[in-house]
């Protein structure tokens, strides 16, 4: 015989999703109740297309108190909890689960997040009526089935809740953070649980408040050691304490966490993350391998942790140390797992640049990891063009024939090297916009052109020092410079353009005049050219600068990686020593360990992997050796 089943909900101005939900659940339950706690919008017209058991409620600040409110409607065997920003797939039935006739049901929530990503975790949301289950909490309302007077006996279905609440514009519009903060304080003051004391630091988390987070998840650890929690109270505790630079903390949480919950892909993700925040870049790269190996698996399940997300934490990762290639392969592997997956397009399109690819490569390489099917795919590869300003952008603005903006078209010419075909557009817009000061700035540079100098002033808000510098910058007067951080910046980026649309001359020009207002940019230039595998001008650039500050870290460490990547091994080894002197810190030992390898010197890595032993009981590749 077929159980009933009444759909409780709570709603409050949910006209934008309510008409989804319901639609989704009226063919599998018995009786539809909606308690309203005070909308203003069509929410109830909505509602009454689907039910007449419609009531109202005072808001208390307690969900727990609406939630049970809603439940003393219920006749039916089995109560179903949905939220209006909730529904159920097609051909959901309850049934064969029922059949097992328990006393509540975990089912699993899906949740969608940004870039078309989702995070799944279980949650009670079908259980028996009149057996005397009622929510408790204000916030994070939760099933009383803990209990010491009875036991209840738990079902798990197979069918899923989709939930859309967590997408970043749904987040913003509902403002959760604000309103959760003073409901879980006045919870925790009155009742300081483990789950309260834990959903405390996860409401401190949210709001990126981690000393806080880390205080109240701290206290909530000795409560939950046999909680189903657990494992994400300690994941989210190590990310808070790697935010506010506590390392070995976070370390040796984690990787005795993993230990603990060696199904957890989650967890093990986030211990990748920190690994590479804190430099360990080996036990990072074996971290997100194991993710690859484990799937997408645990109590908390976010899409891609055990996939695409961990190849694209590794392209991340080798692009970090310079192993572009090697980057340029995991971001394939993301592409081919997650079509047209935006992030990893643009870091892709980014790549390509580095990697000094001609155009025809490059078109062949979206041809084979981006689907155009769609008028929405060709307006997402194009915003992704736009932004990263890739050269193909007026290549695939012509061959599909587009109309643009103004300033996009503009912009387009540019990086297509159309120089004087871009300034005639430019000048045909009288309203600049601050997304494109750079491009402006960068073709007033190529021109020798100094007639937008006006807009980027005003756009930038700079100095009239400020716009004088870049006036005699650009047309290559003598005089006094003001030389600040914003103009550096810009001259950076400049830089960067001009190496990636070959204007070596504009190039070797604008460097010299920022090395002789500035001789400490030469360090970031180094860096630039060392990203676009320019080498030995990096090594040339860096050495002179070198000689005046050769205790400068940054610099130390950056000669060894390029004397290291050219098979200069001697020099590296110089350069890593006295970086090991410098700054005795994990990650100068690691690049000393990678020269030791790379010149096959068995002692030197005997030696130096004894020492790292000793200082670094975290590091877990050290551990197998």
């Amino acid at each position: 015989m077929s159980k009933t089943i009444s759909l409780c909900m709570i709603v409050k101005n949910e006209e934008q999703v309510l008409s989804r939900c319901l639609e989704s659940a009226k063919d599998v339950v018995n009786e539809i109740i909606i308690v309203d706690t005070g909308s203003t919008d069509t929410t109830l017209d909505i509602a009454r297309k689907y039910t007449d058991k419609i009531y109202s409620f005072e808001w208390v600040n307690d969900f727990s108190a609406a939630r049970n409110e809603s439940l003393k409607y219920a006749t039916s065997d089995y109560i179903l909890v949905l939220d209006a920003d909730e529904y159920l797939e097609v051909g959901a039935n309850f049934q064969e689960n029922l059949e097992s006739d328990c006393d509540y049901y975990l089912l699993k929530i899906r949740n969608e997040i940004s870039w078309d990503r989702n995070f799944t975790f279980t949650a009670i949301r079908l259980f028996k009526n009149y057996i005397s289950l009622k929510y408790e909490n204000r916030l994070h309302e939760h099933l009383n089935i803990v209990r010491d007077t009875i036991k209840y006996n738990m079902g798990e279905s197979n069918l899923l809740i989709n939930h859309v609440g967590y997408t970043d514009d749904k987040m913003l519009e509902k403002d959760k953070h604000k309103r959760n903060l003073p409901l879980m304080e006045l919870e925790v003051a009155e009742n300081a649980t483990a789950y309260n004391l834990y959903n405390m630091g996860k409401t401190y988390f949210a709001i990126q408040e981690y000393t806080k987070a880390v205080d109240f998840f701290k206290q909530a650890y000795p409560l939950s050691k046999d909680r189903v929690f657990l494992p994400e109270l300690l994941t989210k505790l190590a990310y808070a304490l790697a935010e506010i630079s506590h390392m070995e903390d976070a370390l040796s949480i984690l990787t005795d966490a993993v230990m603990m919950f060696p199904k957890e892909t989650e967890m093990r993700y986030i211990l990748g993350l920190v690994y590479q925040k804190a430099e360990h870049y080996r036990d990072a790269e074996a971290c997100f391998r194991k993710c690859i190996e484990l799937g997408d698996q645990g109590s908390l399940v976010t899409e891609g942790s055990g996939g695409y997300m961990a190849h694209m934490r590794l392209s991340e990762l080798y692009e970090e140390i310079g192993l572009l290639e090697d980057s340029y392969k995991e971001l394939a592997c993301v592409l081919s797992l997650k079509k047209n997956f935006a992030p990893a397009l643009q870091q892709f399109l980014n790549l390509t640049l580095k990697l000094n690819m001609r155009s025809e490569d490059i078109q062949t390489g979206i041809q084979q990891h981006y689907t155009l099917k769609s008028v929405d795919d060709l307006q997402q590869l194009l915003d992704i063009m736009y932004c990263v300003r890739n050269p193909l952008l007026d290549y695939y603005l012509t061959t599909y024939n587009i109309t643009v903006q103004p300033n996009v078209l503009a912009t387009s010419k540019i990086y297509n090297k159309k120089y004087r075909e871009a300034s005639s557009l430019w000048n045909e817009i009288a309203d600049k916009e601050h997304e494109n000061v750079q491009d402006l700035l960068l073709l007033a540079f190529l021109l020798n052109d100094i007639s937008n100098l006006v807009h980027i002033q005003k756009l930038l808000k700079l100095s009239n020092k400020e716009r004088n510098t870049l006036e005699k910058m650009i047309t290559g007067q003598d005089g006094k410079y003001m030389f600040s951080s914003v103009i550096e910046s810009l001259l950076l980026e400049n830089c960067r353009q001009m190496i990636i649309l070959e204007e070596f001359e504009q190039f070797q020009r604008l460097v010299e005049k920022m090395i002789k207002i500035n001789s400490e940019t030469r360090l970031n230039i180094g860096k630039l050219l060392s990203d676009y595998r320019f080498d030995e001008l990096a090594i040339d650039i860096l050495i002179t600068m070198f000689k005046a500050k050769p205790n400068n870290v940054q610099l130390v460490g950056l000669l060894g990686d390029l004397c290291l990547r050219n098979d200069y091994f001697e020099d590296a080894k110089l350069f890593y020593s006295k970086l090991l002197i410098l700054e005795p810190k994990y990650n100068s030992y690691e690049r000393i360990l990678n020269y030791y390898e790379k010149v096959i010197d068995t002692e030197g890595v005997v030696k130096i992997k004894m020492e790292m032993e000793k200082r670094y009981p975290y590091a877990l590749h050290l551990q197998k050796a």
